[in-house]
């Protein structure tokens, strides 16, 4: 009788324990994540000038359902997207999300925004990696300092305003 209140007791606690973390889901990326992420990625960038590694699918800027993807600014290109290699090279004005609307409708305006220190956030709709549907996507942008790319990285979520993601990217 008491192994069995014990073993009451220890299922729930790991259920308290366990919950938390499934309802905030362990593959979701944050916008805490994202903002660190891009800020490490534009450091290396500037330190290497070699946006190589965010092309690749396996390694530290592809994460949970996130990933760091950069523009080259002066070119107005595309230069690296791990999840969709095949828009490297794509001209900015040119990408469009899944309502057709265009992701860069001035990209100078765009990159000016991207290059100021506390970056920007843009909103538009997205396939999450391995999806065709697309969802609402909000992605941080941050120029790597000394080189003509901007970084960004993105979350997917359906209520995350962005004043608010803007005061968290304010913060040093």
């Amino acid at each position: 009788m008491k192994n069995g209140k014990i073993l009451v007791l220890l299922a729930v606690a790991l259920l308290i324990v366990a919950l938390p973390s499934v309802a905030v889901g362990p593959d979701k990326a944050t916008a805490q994540e994202v903002v660190a992420k891009v800020r490490e990625a534009t450091i290396t960038l500037s330190k290497t000038g070699d946006v190589a590694p965010f092309n690749q699918k396996q390694g530290p800027w592809v994460w949970k359902d996130s990933y760091i993807f950069v523009d080259d600014c002066d070119k107005m290109v595309v230069v690296a997207n791990p999840m969709k290699p095949e828009q490297v090279g794509q001209d900015l004005r040119s990408l469009k999300d899944t309502r057709g609307k265009n992701l860069f409708p001035d990209p100078q305006s765009f990159c000016d925004a991207a290059k100021k220190p506390s970056g920007v956030w843009i909103e538009y709709w997205w396939p999450k990696p391995g999806e065709k549907e697309g969802s609402r996507k909000i992605s941080y942008y941050l120029g790597a300092k000394g080189t003509p790319y901007v970084v960004g990285a993105g979350i997917y979520d359906d209520k995350a305003a962005i004043a608010e993601l803007s005061k968290l990217s304010s913060k040093k």
